[in-house]
């Protein structure tokens, strides 16, 4: 992401610009969904997420489905952000998910804030490559890897920001 500069934001990014998205992951409109906040801090995109008692997986651990869908929402919406300011244009385009991965590298435990951290590592002009990391106590518990892709009118996400 080099010579892309990012601003601080303050309001959420799916507050800003998908206000009515009912994404289970990160839609605002979702009152049933996970609405998780990813904020633009420097090159990276973070969010903090409190897992609920019906998120585990078996007391005292969040479900790995959980996991791999805060990260996949939050890594999309780092991949929407940049490739925005990339254009230069004043809102994301809808970005969906190409392909990802997760690595869940230690029980993630519940009844703590756990920490999303996400950022662009390869980009073409509608996608992104981008790598991220869920925190706990102060020590990573999964890793995602994705690849997020703009798409085109047509497709049935186009519209739903």
């Amino acid at each position: 992401m080099t010579g892309l500069s990012f601003v601080p934001m303050s309001t959420a990014l799916q507050d800003q610009y998908a206000p009515h998205n009912e994404c289970f992951g990160c839609g605002p409109a979702n009152t049933k969904g996970l609405r998780i906040k990813s904020r633009v801090e420097g090159d990276e995109v973070v969010a903090e997420f409190t897992p609920e008692a019906h998120h585990i997986a078996f007391p005292g651990v969040v479900n790995g489905g959980i996991i791999g869908a805060i990260l996949d929402c939050h890594s999309n919406w780092t991949a929407a952000y940049h490739v925005m300011k990339t254009a230069g244009a004043e809102t994301p385009p809808c970005t969906v998910t190409a392909d990802y991965a997760i690595k869940l590298k230690r029980p993630t435990p519940t009844g703590v804030t756990l920490y999303l951290r996400a950022k662009v590592v390869e980009s073409e002009a509608d996608r992104a490559v981008v790598e991220a990391t869920l925190e706990a106590n102060g020590k990573v518990t999964a890793t995602c890897r994705g690849l997020f892709v703009a798409v085109k009118e047509g497709h049935p996400a186009f519209h739903r920001w």
